[in-house]
């Protein structure tokens, strides 16, 4: 059996400025590719539960989140991304709960002005 190529760009953002780099994988006729078999491929990862890869969402194809089963084609670009260093719920949540504040001072300033 003749193996067949895939051939992939990797973006590699974990560790702080991105690398791009072209990746050329080989695979037989009856594999079908998938995230979790260029990951290993590549050496990145040694299986679905590597600790490398333990936290949810570290990686996706053309920005969007996959899982490890995912089929991957010809010219995708997988990437690898850093973990968030700042929760955005909360930093929603502390935005709105200044500008609440906010209002609420204005509304007590405003009342005081009409006692006056």
């Amino acid at each position: 059996m003749s193996s067949q190529f895939l051939e992939i760009m990797l973006c590699d953002a974990r560790q702080g400025q991105p690398v791009l780099s072209s990746v050329q994988l080989s695979f037989l006729p009856d594999e079908q590719p998938t995230v979790g078999w260029a990951l290993v491929k590549t050496g990145i990862a040694a299986g679905p539960d590597d600790p490398v890869l333990s936290r949810k969402g570290c990686f996706g194809v053309f920005g969007k989140r996959k899982d490890w089963d995912s089929p991957i084609y010809p010219r995708d670009r997988l990437e690898l991304y850093s973990p968030l260093l700042i929760d955005p719920k909360a930093v929603r949540r502390k935005k709105a709960n200044q500008n609440q504040d906010a209002k609420f001072q204005a509304a007590a300033a405003k009342r005081k002005a009409r006692r006056l």
